[in-house]
């Protein structure tokens, strides 16, 4: 599989190093041009991609890190810059794990004349997902709504917004359509502690050929209805109009639970999984059509600890039927961290099948 590099930019350099001061290549497409955020004219007024920046650039947030050193052996830290948006108006934000999962520090920033700073803390999100979910204390804050990404459809234009390069000015807009759906990419994140070898894989996402620069980690995808299907993620440094976002109704249930109950914990498997499709199972030869196929486990997570191993497709988590990958996470956020279901897997090796009694673990996020 091809290695593509996560969207996160230092303050002064681009960085693939998870927001640390380091001087590396650049990580993602750069061919789209910017669109102008100035006020609207007689020439633009028409332009739907226009409105829509009008509508939505007030609720797309720069998330700004006081980190720790990727480097053990190392003093100190850096400075790093993701994007967000916001979801609700008393400051429930949503952006990437990989934006703040070094932070000490969290501070979100809004956009405009007005700008206001407000230090962050992080209430829910996955990990293993490479989803965060933040509050700031306010009230009345303008947000964008979320839509529907198994709506979309191949060739479909969306427009993606973030803090590109942590070029100062504000927000960086780009076009593009939808190039794939579905995709499973991995990238490297050098502080991801589930990660296999520091490699993140992220399954179901969407690709684009709107630029996903360093520094747009976080930030909206939307659709012209202004509307977020994805989350912007990922580049590919050594090829030209490839992005990569996370369909937004995979991160819903941790979006709605962490904004529900901030205080929670979360229950934790411990897998990165991909929705068994036709095409998928005809690849790997599997002996069923649905389920949730095992990339990857975090090491001495809950999963591997009960003995579930890569390769392995969740079919039945508690007694219910298992048939893609976002069903299985909506059921283990329905339990709490401690609770022990049978999980029911089918190997791809063999077709055999077996279940096995998995503790749920609590989910560790940062707690800034």
């Amino acid at each position: 599989m091809r290695r593509f590099t996560i969207a996160v930019a230092s303050l002064a350099v681009i960085s693939l190093a998870a927001c640390t001061k380091t001087v590396v290549q650049d990580g993602g497409a750069t061919s789209a041009t910017p669109v102008s955020l100035g006020g609207l004219t007689a020439e633009t007024v028409g332009d739907p991609v226009v409105r829509l920046v009008e509508d939505v650039r007030p609720a797309v947030v720069n998330v700004t890190t006081d980190t720790m050193s990727a480097d053990p052996y190392s003093e100190g830290g850096g400075q790093g810059v993701g994007s967000g948006f916001i979801v609700r108006p008393d400051g429930i934000i949503v952006t990437n794990y990989h934006v703040v999962e070094t932070a000490q520090r969290i501070t979100v920033t809004t956009p405009g004349p007005d700008s206001e700073e407000y230090q962050a803390r992080v209430i829910g999100g996955d990990e293993a997902a490479d989803l965060a979910v933040l509050k700031i204390e306010a009230q009345d804050l303008p947000t964008i709504p979320l839509g529907d990404s198994d709506e979309l459809k191949l060739g479909q234009q969306v427009v993606a917004i973030g803090y590109a390069l942590a070029l100062e000015g504000g927000p960086t807009v780009t076009t593009g359509i939808v190039s794939a759906l579905g995709r499973s990419i991995d990238a490297t994140d050098p502080n991801c502690e589930v990660c296999t070898n520091h490699v993140r894989t992220y399954s179901n996402v969407i690709q684009t050929d709107a630029a996903i620069n360093p520094g747009n980690s976080g930030g909206p995808l939307l659709n012209l209805a202004g509307e977020v299907v994805g989350i912007n993620s990922a580049g590919a440094g050594s090829a030209e109009n490839i992005g990569f976002a996370i369909a937004i109704d995979a991160a819903k249930p941790t979006i709605n639970s962490a904004a529900l109950n901030p205080s929670a914990p979360v229950a934790y498997l411990g897998v990165v999984t991909q929705s068994v499709t036709e095409g998928l199972a005809l690849q790997f030869d599997l002996p069923v059509s649905s389920g949730a196929y095992i990339l990857r486990l975090s090491p001495d997570g809950p999963a591997e600890k009960a003995g579930l191993e890569t390769g392995d497709v969740i079919v039945s988590f508690d007694g219910e039927q298992v048939p893609t990958s976002e069903t299985l996470g909506r059921l283990i956020r329905a339990h709490e961290p401690g609770d022990e279901v049978p999980v029911e897997v089918v190997s791809s090796s063999s077709g055999s099948r077996r279940t096995v009694s998995v503790t749920l673990g609590v989910n560790p996020l940062p707690q800034s």
